[in-house]
Formats: structure tokens, C-alpha cells, sequence
């Protein structure tokens, strides 16, 4: 008997219709490919010829083969191609991030600036070797507070919460439980301004009382009395840097009867007051350069001029008088690593001062040794200005001009506040047209270069603060959102809706991110 054979398969059918024919893999271009340093444009290896399609795990993989370092250690890169001037657009992003591969990224985008035949100039940017996740829920909502929440801070290593209210309370959270620890209770006014000094021993909080008044944060008691001085309200606040005086440093309050105040923390007491702006100043910070590297004050004021004085004596060494409107933002670009001190990724807790010292030191001569410390100021006149007043002593020559580096224009309403992202090399500004906008300050060409717009927004945007590995930025507004942003594609990367009301305050440490505002409710936000 012959074999039967089976019945032929039924063919399959996808809504009636046959199965299509497999693509054939499309072959990729290769494509001539020189990488560089972002930081100063100096070639990382000769030119390379590769397949257009190499993911950019393989690009990264790649650099860290090409990169003639003896350490052993891989180093995560981000990789962006410059725009031709020609075929940037106004207001669009001026650079391509290759966040798939060359081929998908690059030679496929809509400006069609460049082809296969080009050598294309990828230009690695090094990022921190840790990540943040972005927050994504609600982890908790903390009501306390009887009146609008006006400031949050973040202590250093991050397991405590400052907020502070109109109602003129001062309030401490517990990051680890979600709880409230203490209530300060002291001033008689709204508090304004909330400062942790960098070791976490001491909490400075400024009201509209005009007083200074210093807190225990392990005991929630206040230090003494309040530091009264100040004639109108206190506007804000700067501890002195760890790496200059690790064991009692000085605070500075800046305040809207035009004078700033430098007080000694261990005995209480005025030791000089700084007179010459002559309207309300707005916004004091404290670098940790200067001449000498003594540490530098610099404040902002409505009589639109930014000063900057000497910390040791609080002589006036400049006066910089090109904004044409009140100053209402000033941001450094060491600010995250002078407000963290000692503390980084790691969690090591340093066990006396000196080591503090020393950590805090090497964190800031690492950041300062790539690019001398800048200032941002931004104003109502809708612009920003980028300053370099003092040339680090091993950066490149040329910093130390009392004339602005270049002007930041884009914003079509007032700027509300400005922020450098943790490792220097971005800043982003927020201002009332509900936009943020990215520069680049990498020192790559020319320094303050536009980026991208982030859009979002629908109401003016108060505040932003950046995650610690620089890689996205968190906003703030009158919308009553809070936004988090991916710097690979200048999307949104996640919204944060909850709050009933105008968000006025943020704050971003480890993958925490905690908001505040008009609803009186602290809401902290977790992956």
C-alpha cells in the first residue's frame, strides 16, 4: 500500500490576506565616523569607517576601545553631530543626539544636512557612572503645612526635608519613612528662604520677619536666637563652602533692604554688611574661586547690576551693569557640587572635618579644572547673561573678564530661574512664556550655545532642579504640573499631575523628587 502523504499546511491567512514575503535586510552604508571630545573638540581617535547601523551601545563600546586610558574602567558617553548653521531652524534644536544609531538618527533626519559621503564629527560627552531613575508615581503626600509651601530643600545626602511656609513654620520630613520629624517654629513672618549648610549639622531659614534664625535638624530646636539685622525681608540665603571652612562656616543673607549680610554661625554675630546696591537684592550665592581662592560673593539686585565682593573682607571687586531690567536668578556652575559637599554617589560619610574637607575639595577642583567657574544671571529683561570674572588656575586662559562670555536670548518674558545641571556642562533657564530652555556650557566652541526648547508647559514655570547625573531636568509651574524632561530627545519624559494648585517649589536628590505649592501639600515622587 503506498504512503499517504499529509495534507498540504493550510496557508496562513492575515484578515483574508497571505502571509507577506520576509524583507530582505537592507544593507546599511558605512559611513566615516571622527569622534571627539565635547569638551574641547580634540579628536578621541583617528577617523573610523563603520556600518551606519551600529547601535549606540556599540558606538560606546567602540570609544571606550579607542580611548588611550590606562584605567580600566567604562565610561558611559552620550553622542551628538552638531547642526550646520544652514540647516538649523529658529527655535529648533541645533544638534542631533544619537540615541538609536547613526544611520536612523542622523543621515535619516529631517533637515537632511548630512549624507553617507560626509565624515561625520560625533562629538562623546562622558556622563556620570551612575543613573537616576525617573520618578513616575506619587509616593506621598505630606499635609502640615497651613499655608502655601514657598521653599524646599534637600539635605545633602538626601535623607532629609526642609520646607517652609507662609504659615511661619519651618518643616522637617523624614525621606526614608515618608513622616513629618519636626516643626521649627520661630519666625513671625512668611518663611522665604530655606539653606542646609554642607555637612547636614545645620539648617538656616530666612523670613519675612527680616530675621536669620539657624536649627538643629536632629533635635528640630533653634540655635540661639534669631540673627536680626535686616531691615525689610530676606530674600535668600549662602552657606560659606565646605572646602574653605569645613567647621564653622559663614552664611550670607541677601534681603530687600539692598544689603547683604555675612553672619559668623558659631558666635551669632554680624561680621560685615555688604551696602552699594540700591534696590532690593534678590539672590546671594557664594563661589568657591575668587581671587586667591578665598571664595567670592556674587548678589543680584533690582538695580539691575550684579556685584561681586571679596568673602574675606566683603571688598567690591565688580560691577556688572548689562541687564537693563531688575536681576532675579543667579546660578553657578559649582553650585551642585558646593551645595553637596562631601557627599556623593558613593553614600561614604567622611569621619572628621579635615576629610570633608579634603572630599569637598577634590569634587570642586575636579569640576572647575575642565572649566573655570561660571555665572549665569538672568533677568526680567527676558535675557541671560554667562559670565567667567576669575580664570581658574588650570583651566584654559581667557576666563576673568569683567565683560559677559555671550548673551542668552530666546525667551520671550521674564526669566524665573536658572540652574546648572551637576557636572557644569548644561544650563537651563525657566521663565514666565512657560518654556525651559537648554544651553549648552560645555566649553565645546562657543560657551551659552542655544540648545533646544522644552515645551510643555501652560502657565509660567517657577522653578527647576536637576537629577544628580545631569542626564534630566525637573520643572515646576503655575500649571499646577510638575515635568520631568529627557535631555536625548527634549521631550517629556514623564508628567507628574497631582497638585491642585500653582507648584512653586522643586527639588530632585537621588531618584526622589519632592514639589510644593499653592495647595499646601509636599508631594514626593519615586520611580
Amino acid at each position: 500500500m503506498a504512503t499517504l502523504l499529509p495534507p498540504p499546511k493550510r496557508p496562513k491567512l492575515y484578515h483574508g490576506v497571505a502571509e507577506p514575503e520576509p524583507e530582505p535586510l537592507k544593507a546599511a552604508p558605512n559611513v566615516v565616523v571622527q569622534f571627539v571630545n565635547e569638551h574641547d573638540g580634540t579628536p578621541i581617535a583617528p577617523a573610523v569607517n563603520l556600518p551606519a547601523n551600529v547601535a549606540r551601545e556599540g558606538l560606546e563600546a567602540l570609544v571606550n576601545q579607542l580611548r588611550t586610558k590606562d584605567d580600566d574602567e567604562h565610561v558611559p558617553f552620550a553622542f551628538h553631530v552638531a547642526l550646520p548653521e544652514e540647516a538649523t531652524k529658529p527655535n529648533a534644536p541645533t544638534r542631533i543626539v544619537i540615541s538609536k544609531s547613526i544611520e536612523v538618527d542622523v543621515l535619516a533626519h529631517t533637515s537632511h544636512a548630512f549624507s553617507e559621503e560626509d565624515v561625520l564629527v560625533v562629538r562623546c560627552a562622558p556622563q556620570s557612572v551612575f543613573k537616576v531613575r525617573p520618578a513616575t508615581r506619587c509616593s506621598a503626600t505630606l499635609s502640615g503645612h497651613s499655608s502655601p509651601i514657598l521653599c524646599a530643600s534637600f539635605s545633602p545626602t538626601g535623607n532629609l526635608l526642609a520646607t517652609g511656609s507662609g504659615d511661619t513654620h519651618v518643616r522637617l520630613w523624614d525621606l526614608y519613612t515618608e513622616t513629618p520629624s519636626h516643626t521649627l517654629t520661630g519666625h513671625t513672618g512668611w518663611v522665604l528662604c530655606v539653606e542646609w549648610d554642607p555637612l547636614e549639622r545645620k539648617l538656616a531659614s530666612g523670613g519675612h520677619d527680616g530675621h536669620v534664625r539657624l536649627w538643629d535638624p536632629k533635635t528640630g530646636k533653634p540655635l540661639g536666637d534669631a540673627m536680626k539685622g535686616h531691615s525689610k525681608w530676606v530674600t535668600s540665603l549662602a552657606w560659606e563652602p565646605l572646602h574653605l571652612n569645613p567647621s564653622t562656616p559663614r552664611l550670607a543673607s541677601s534681603s530687600k533692604d539692598g544689603t547683604v549680610r555675612v553672619w559668623s554661625t558659631a558666635t551669632r554675630k554680624l561680621e560685615y554688611a555688604l551696602g552699594g546696591h540700591t534696590a532690593s537684592v534678590n539672590v546671594v550665592k557664594w563661589g568657591g574661586g575668587g581671587l586667591n581662592g578665598h571664595g567670592v560673593l556674587y548678589t543680584a539686585s533690582s538695580d539691575r547690576t550684579v556685584r561681586v565682593w571679596d568673602a574675606r573682607g566683603g571688598k567690591q571687586l565688580h560691577i556688572l551693569k548689562d541687564h537693563a531690567h531688575w536681576v532675579t536668578t543667579l546660578a553657578l556652575n559649582t553650585d551642585f557640587v558646593l551645595r553637596t559637599g562631601p557627599f556623593d554617589h558613593t553614600g561614604k560619610r567622611p569621619l572628621s572635618d579635615e576629610e570633608a574637607q579634603a572630599l569637598a575639595l577634590k569634587r570642586y577642583t575636579a569640576l572647575v579644572s575642565r572649566t573655570p567657574e561660571l555665572l549665569i544671571s538672568g533677568s526680567d529683561d527676558h535675557t541671560l547673561f554667562l559670565w567667567s570674572l576669575f580664570a581658574s588656575s588650570n583651566a584654559e586662559p581667557g576666563g576673568g573678564k569683567t565683560k559677559p562670555l555671550t548673551r542668552l536670548t530666546g525667551h520671550q518674558r521674564q526669566v524665573s530661574h536658572v540652574a546648572f545641571s551637576p557636572d557644569g556642562r548644561w544650563a537651563a533657564s525657566a521663565g514666565w512664556d512657560s518654556a525651559v530652555r537648554l544651553w549648552d556650557c560645555s566649553g565645546a566652541g562657543q560657551l551659552g550655545k542655544f540648545v533646544a526648547t522644552l515645551r510643555g508647559h501652560v502657565g509660567p514655570v517657577y522653578r527647576l532642579a536637576w537629577s544628580a547625573d545631569s542626564r534630566m531636568l525637573v520643572s515646576a509651574s503655575k500649571d499646577a504640573t510638575v515635568k520631568i524632561w529627557d535631555l536625548k530627545t527634549y521631550k517629556i519624559k514623564a508628567d507628574l499631575p497631582g497638585h491642585t494648585d500653582e507648584v512653586y517649589c522643586v527639588d530632585f536628590v537621588a531618584d526622589k523628587v519632592v514639589s510644593g505649592g499653592r495647595d499646601r501639600t509636599v508631594k514626593i515622587w519615586k520611580n
